[in-house]
């Protein structure tokens, strides 16, 4: 279960390191993507103030980038001690390896147009928050934007789990809100650093079916091959839709 995996042993740096060192063609693949889903959705309609949540924020700078051009504030939500010790680290001025991550996002004008400093925006919007994403049962309907990236596949073995976080990020968010998740496909666990933790094997089938209950408008991408990153997944896969109204 979530509660018995090692959180507070998580090494956000050997994670970045591994990682987000440099740029690999899956995360450029995942950034176009969920650059397109947002971008779109913003252009097509009136702007208005926009709240965004990263729920399990980690060590991963990129999805919360993916929302800064139209957001008031961003919630960096994470539970393990490091990782939010981590996000406070990063907040103020982050590190220049991001940089590269930031720079794909601007091959969209909505990015490449900000105004000022990403770094001064970056740290004038996020907020970082120490929380269990199983919390946000009791904030339902608070954010109008939301990422999720790698982390309800990767909390515990449990199917269970899996959906039930899943549920929690998408009834967070307003109807109508769009979002973008990123998953590992069949999944069987892994290292950060030295430290093992959990994963749920899931597919696509199951994926998709766990944010079909509570989102419109999804689509599916599956980026990558077998054990690109890491040994021991399939794929990634990357959701993007919009929280569904009426429910």
């Amino acid at each position: 279960m979530n509660a018995e995996a090692p959180w507070d042993a998580f090494d956000p740096l050997a994670y970045v390191n591994h990682n987000y060192a440099d740029v690999i063609p899956e995360d450029e693949a995942i950034i176009s993507i969920v650059r397109a889903h947002f971008a779109d959705h913003f252009r097509a309609g009136p702007v208005r103030p926009v709240r965004g949540i990263d729920v399990g924020a980690g060590a991963n700078l990129y999805p919360a980038f993916a929302m800064l051009p139209w957001c008031d504030e961003i919630t960096l939500l994470d539970r393990a001690e490091p990782n939010v010790r981590y996000l406070h680290g990063q907040r103020l001025s982050y590190d220049s390896g991001w940089d590269a991550f930031w720079n794909l996002l601007c091959q969209d004008e909505a990015y490449a147009g900000l105004v000022g400093d990403p770094r001064e925006r970056f740290a004038e919007v996020t907020q970082v928050e120490q929380a269990d994403l199983f919390a946000l049962s009791s904030r339902r309907e608070h954010w109008s934007l939301g990422t999720m990236f790698f982390v309800a596949e990767s909390l515990s073995t449990s199917h269970e789990e899996f959906r039930h976080a899943v549920e929690c990020f998408l009834l967070s968010l307003v109807p109508g809100a769009p979002f973008a998740a990123a998953f590992m496909e069949h999944s069987q666990g892994y290292f950060v650093g030295e430290t093992h933790f959990p994963a749920c094997n899931v597919g696509e089938l199951e994926i998709r079916s766990s944010i079909e209950a509570h989102a419109e408008g999804l689509r599916v991408f599956t980026v990558g091959q077998p054990d690109a990153v890491r040994p021991g997944y399939t794929s990634m896969i990357v959701a993007c839709g919009f929280r569904a109204r009426g429910n």
